[in-house]
């Protein structure tokens, strides 16, 4: 038999056969050695052939090649790399601009992941309906920035009935990573959209403005009106993975467009003479807020929405 997998606790694993029944499965041995460099062989989105062995219990035999997949560093010391999931049709990252604060820095690194792996990505600004007049004027320049780069981004509140119907139309009939911080309402998005899934929300930590992990395991659920949607465990970082300095431009639109035209082939961008990215930057073409960001990444530190509001 063949099914996807929906859930993976690390030992076992619920696998959605195509009739929709569901298996609780566990890794044949022989796979679990292979030398892979991730500290979870089998990822959530997975396609997996299944068999049963003497005593009646399911076991993936074997992982089909995946179309894709977004990858970030492990959190442990290992080195090694997770991957969150994998087949995607596109990845969501939902982002808020209080309660908690999610950085520039953050969402470039996720768009350039995404960007990497050739899966389109797509920017939520979730709880519309708590930001004042300033915040929303902050939030309509940072949507610009992104749209002018070619990212889809939406405004949108759990508690608005033309958002919930406005998020069903991008999810519709596609499989979705959802991804995030923590607190910034991922699960009450879902909830939302699909009230039978009940999945548990948490509450804002008072003392640091940051959600509580609610969502412990990546997993996938149907949606009754076509497609899947991953929900992902809040990211507290996001690690870039399998990327050296002088590819990072290349996942930034604006930059690729350009970097053909620099005086030098292995041009990074930073100080390099007769650099037409930097040209770029110095004549508005490329914001100067995304190029900040592109030299954060390359010196492993994150824009933080306080550099905005101190501008």
């Amino acid at each position: 038999m063949t099914g996807i997998v929906a859930k993976s606790t690390g030992s076992w694993y619920l696998v959605r056969l195509d009739d929709g029944r569901m298996l609780d499965c566990r890794l044949k041995g022989i796979i679990r050695m292979d030398d892979r460099k991730t500290t979870n062989p089998v990822a959530v989105g997975d396609v997996v052939d299944l068999d049963f062995e003497e005593n009646n219990d399911s076991v993936i035999t074997n992982i089909h090649p995946r179309k894709n997949y977004i990858i970030r560093k492990s959190i442990n010391l290992s080195k090694q790399a997770h991957i969150l999931a994998s087949n995607l049709d596109q990845a969501i990252i939902v982002a808020t601009l209080v309660e908690p604060r999610t950085s520039l820095g953050f969402i470039d690194r996720f768009l350039i992941t995404a960007e990497a792996y050739s899966i389109p990505a797509k920017i939520v600004f979730n709880k519309a309906d708590v930001l004042n007049e300033q915040l929303l004027e902050l939030q309509n320049e940072i949507i610009g920035i992104y749209t002018k780069v070619g990212y889809d981004c939406y405004t949108l509140s759990s508690f608005d009935e033309k958002s919930v119907e406005q998020l069903k139309s991008i999810l519709k009939d596609k499989t979705t990573l959802f991804t995030g911080h923590s607190g910034v309402g991922k699960s009450t998005l879902i909830n939302a959209i699909e009230s039978n899934l009940n999945i548990k929300t948490g509450i804002i930590s008072a003392a640091h403005a940051k959600g509580k992990h609610t969502t412990t395991f990546a997993e996938l659920h149907p949606l009754s009106f076509g497609g899947f949607i991953i929900d992902t465990p809040g990211i507290k970082e996001l690690g870039l993975v399998e990327m050296k300095k002088e590819e990072v431009g290349h996942y930034f639109p604006e930059i690729r467009e350009r970097m053909n035209d620099c005086k030098f082939n292995n041009c990074l961008h930073v100080n390099e003479p007769k650099c037409a990215v930097m040209e770029a930057v110095e004549a508005g073409e490329i914001s100067e807020e995304r190029y900040r960001s592109y030299l954060g990444i390359l010196n492993g530190e994150e824009m933080d929405w306080k550099e905005w509001e101190v501008r």
